[in-house]
């Protein structure tokens, strides 16, 4: 009778996945099989699970955040707010307590027709923004213009003398404390 020598062959599976311990979720088989974007997307998605942040939803409903420059000039707080393809009605200006707050909708189609081809596109998003006011702003006296996809709202602010002191700076020897 012939000898036969039985060895155990680790699993597939098992060799691809050691160098890379602890990453087993991404690395599911071959790990050289795996498409890069999709590895990307899915790493991506596991940061945002971990932080605890919402995943990004692609298409309606989708959250779209407009930008916004807030500025002092002339006693007067600016804040500008770029709103391409939102209407006036689409935007709502308020004050909550002590804060600014703008937000809205923007409703967006596009429709294309030409000889044998037809091109259909609808996207819309909500958005919302809040900025906190200054101590004294005097919400009553707010003004709003909106004006070719730009909202400019002005509120009228106290004006605040910045207490200012100029400290010598003294070379060599510790500086003396008053």
């Amino acid at each position: 009778m012939a000898e036969v020598a039985v060895v155990k062959q680790p699993k597939k599976e098992e060799v691809a996945l050691q160098p890379f311990v602890g990453f087993e979720p991404f690395f599911r088989g071959n790990f050289f099989a795996v498409n890069p974007f999709a590895l990307m997307r899915q790493f991506t998605e596991e940061m945002d699970r971990y932080f605890g942040q919402a995943p990004r939803a692609a298409g309606n409903g989708a959250a779209w955040v407009p930008t916004i420059e807030v500025k002092e000039k002339e006693g007067k707080l600016l804040v500008t707010a770029e709103l391409p393809g939102v209407k006036k009605e689409e935007v709502k200006v308020h004050i909550d307590g002590d804060t600014l707050v703008v937000e809205g909708e923007r409703k967006q189609e596009k429709e294309e027709k030409r000889e044998g081809y037809y091109h259909s596109e609808r996207s819309y998003g909500t958005f919302y923004r809040s900025i906190p006011l200054p101590e004294g702003a005097k919400g009553d006296l707010t003004a709003a213009q909106f004006n070719n996809g730009v909202l400019e709202v002005t509120v009228p602010i106290p004006e605040v003398k910045a207490k200012s002191q100029v400290i010598p700076v003294q070379e060599g020897v510790k500086a003396k404390a008053a």
